[in-house]
């Protein structure tokens, strides 16, 4: 789905404003349904493991559109509740993956950092995610793949995550 970018004209000149939209990385925690699952991930945060256990995804904040705080970008198993596609995940084996595409009402103020500032940041990131390959295998093409790949192609910063790791600690 493709949203209209309307950008403000000087009155003037008739010459258009540069408008910048914010990049933004952002974390949340993985969850896990009750059971052994729950207790892995316990034990994986009491071990200070915690940034190994997150979700990572991009935040565009676009400065054209009032109506809209943020889009997320985001790419993770099609069924991520569901055992079974968890099981092969962890087990290395591809799972039919999503990339997703939301709204928010707010940018997170913990777990998010600027990266960057790039014009039509919002419409190159639709783009790339038409040609980002959807079968998920952990470790080698899921969340982080997908946030270091979207974040080098808005901004060129190769591996975006490492540096926010480095400094984050």
């Amino acid at each position: 789905m493709a949203f209209a970018m309307v950008r403000p004209t000087n009155s003037t000149s008739g010459a258009r404003e540069a408008r910048r939209d914010e990049i933004y990385v952002a974390a949340m925690s993985l969850r896990a349904s009750k059971g052994p699952a729950q207790m892995l991930l316990s034990a994986a945060y009491s071990l200070n493991l915690s940034w190994d256990f997150q979700h990572f995804m991009v935040l565009i904040k676009p400065t054209s559109s009032p109506r809209v705080q943020a889009f997320v970008f985001d790419f993770q198993p099609k069924d991520p509740e569901n055992m079974y596609v968890a099981l092969a995940a962890l087990s290395g084996k591809a799972v039919p993956g999503a990339v997703l595409t939301r709204e928010i009402k707010k940018v997170p103020r913990s777990k998010c950092w600027f990266v960057a500032s790039k014009e039509d940041a919002v419409d190159m990131a639709y783009k790339f995610n038409g040609r980002w390959e959807t079968d998920l295998t952990v470790g080698r093409h899921d969340c982080r793949d997908y946030t270091n790949a979207l974040v080098e192609y808005l901004t060129g910063e190769r591996n975006v995550l490492e540096r926010l790791r480095r400094t984050s600690s």
